[in-house]
């Protein structure tokens, strides 16, 4: 039987006049954590219709995997920066696969 892998759901909302800042500190976190030994997939994704709104769209190995991942400089440096560039707290979700 095959692992079981965690996907996660990230949505982080600008605030309007931040919107090109915090896509340049969004992007920065691609490369690195693409880089993650645990790190399936990691996409981010930006509404077509409200600009403001972005999306990390992510699979990992394990949820040890990605409580990892949220302990790395990069994420810990991003979190710093985001924090005056977005509307309100980013929702973070983890999710199994039942179908």
């Amino acid at each position: 039987m095959a692992k079981e892998t965690v996907r996660v759901v990230a949505r982080i909302t600008a605030r309007p006049e931040k919107v090109e800042e915090l896509k340049i500190v969004l992007r920065g976190l691609l490369n690195p954590t693409r880089r993650e030994k645990s790190c399936v997939s990691y996409q981010l994704l930006q509404n077509k219709a409200d600009p403001t709104d972005f999306t990390f769209v992510e699979e990992w190995e394990s949820d040890a995997a990605i409580d990892a991942h949220f302990a790395t400089l990069h994420v810990q440096d991003a979190l710093l920066q985001v924090a005056s560039l977005v509307a309100k707290e980013p929702d973070i979700r983890r999710y199994a696969i039942i179908g």
